[in-house]
């Protein structure tokens, strides 16, 4: 298996390379030159018997088959998932279920994917001899979840900025709370936008990525998707039927994994959106352009983002694989905010993907009527895919699952508004506002943060 840049420069990579670079040096992300195709998935297969049998055509011979699966067995253990099924499903309806992503050590479904990271990143400088920088941005559960995964960790330091004060309490002191010496945070006075920026600055910038070997864990790092695409195919073996998800989704990220899935030939039925107040997704859907407005703070946190990254890929896809095409369309968006579909790809996009919007309001209004009406209490993010699926208008006699992204612990302020009721943290998180803070604020200016990735 090899590896392509969208932006076309950046060709014939392994999955090693794309691995460790995470976000090509010509801008672009990197994608397979093919698609694997999946095969049948026995009834009878573990979490991890599925795992490898999606992740390993990605990996190829960049990796031992017999070293993948026991870093893959290694990660998904009920030691680390406090779920022995990893990603349980939960009915809460007539052939309605949560996909729940949240069983991790952050509470978010962050955690299935960047566990995984943590183990190759480990294998694969421990073989080498080498050191790696990882520069992220994170609004809110990445940053956690990436520090939880390496902390403590040799050969590796992390870096991770977050938009001062735009995530909830509890998202930032999952981050701040850690004291290990490899692990930074970073406050930066601005949006995740403008941390997403400043991170992909860092790779463009031709000293640092020499000097300090930057790496990423953000979800433009190919082997998160791959490594979410997992639970889509695991679904679908459970349920016996092709389910149709709902995603809540800011970066794209998460659905574009089970797209992913239905490249590589798996079961999954139609795919759903949830868009929050800032909705630049579900506005493309309904109009074609991809329009940057203002980011404005909402009840799902995670979501606030004018910024698609992982968008690009599925661009590129629907573009016929035409990089100069999609080089254009990320130009207009760089330079003037905004690009627009011929109306013939408009039309395939929309076969691929229905998107909704969920104001604050709905999104009380759903966390409150799922309490009242089976007793289970979801947090906003994933109030926001449940609203799209009630939405959609999509008739559909199989299964539908809403993915569950984070444990309504993490937002306590909204669920008691919705619900009257206090979610508690799990006992290993139970002190966590009262655990001392390390992080530093910053101006939102690239040689401020370039000078102190320079000192590490």
């Amino acid at each position: 298996m090899r590896y392509i840049s969208t932006r076309g420069h950046t060709i014939n990579n392994s999955f090693v390379d794309v691995l460790m670079q995470g976000l090509a040096p010509d801008g672009g992300l990197f994608m397979p030159m093919s698609w694997p195709q999946l095969g049948s998935v026995s009834p009878s297969a573990s979490y991890t018997d599925i795992a490898l049998q999606v992740i390993a055509p990605f990996v190829g011979d960049s990796l031992p088959q017999a070293d993948l699966k026991r870093i893959i067995s290694k990660t998904y253990t009920s030691d680390i998932f406090r779920d022995g099924e990893i990603t349980p499903l939960r009915p809460i309806g007539h052939n309605t279920y949560l996909l729940e992503l949240f069983h991790g050590p952050t509470l978010a479904f962050k955690d299935i994917a960047l566990q995984l990271l943590g183990n190759l990143f480990e294998e694969i400088l421990e073989k080498s001899g080498q050191t790696i920088t990882i520069v992220g941005a994170t609004s809110g559960d990445t940053g956690s979840a990436a520090i939880e995964a390496v902390r403590g960790r040799k050969n590796i330091s992390i870096t991770m900025l977050h938009p001062k004060g735009r995530t909830s309490d509890i998202q930032r002191r999952q981050m701040t709370s850690i004291q290990d010496d490899n692990v930074h945070n970073i406050a930066i006075e601005g949006t995740f936008d403008d941390c997403q920026n400043l991170v992909k600055g860092c790779f463009a910038d031709t000293e640092l990525r020499q000097t300090k070997h930057i790496s990423a864990v953000n979800s433009f790092n190919w082997a998160r998707i791959i490594a979410q695409t997992v639970y889509y195919v695991v679904s679908a073996q459970r349920l016996g039927a092709a389910p149709l998800f709902a995603v809540p989704t800011g970066n794209f990220g998460n659905v574009l994994a089970a797209w992913v899935g239905k490249n590589m030939g798996a079961n999954i039925g139609p795919l759903v959106i949830g868009s929050n107040r800032n909705d630049i997704l579900t506005r493309f859907f309904e109009t074609g352009s991809m329009t940057m407005g203002d980011v404005t703070p909402s009840y799902s946190p995670s979501m606030d983002i004018q910024i698609s990254s992982n968008f690009e890929r599925y661009l590129y896809s629907l573009m016929g694989n035409d990089s100069a095409q999609l080089s254009r369309a990320m130009t207009d968006f760089k330079s003037h905010g905004s690009y627009t579909l011929p109306k013939d790809l408009l039309l395939k996009a929309r076969a691929d993907f229905t998107a909704r919007r969920c104001s604050d309001d709905d999104t009380i209004a759903t966390i409150r009527n799922l309490y009242q009406s089976t007793g289970i209490i979801i947090d906003p993010h994933t109030a926001v895919g449940l609203h799209a699926l009630n939405t959609c208008g999509l008739s559909y006699d199989g299964p539908r699952v809403v993915t569950a992204c984070a444990d309504p612990a993490k937002f306590p302020d909204v669920v008691k508004a919705a619900t009257g009721i206090t979610p508690q943290l799990p006992p290993h998180l139970a002190d966590l506002m009262d655990r001392p803070e390390k992080y530093q604020v910053m101006a939102n200016d690239f040689a401020t943060l370039k000078k102190f990735v320079m000192t590490l």
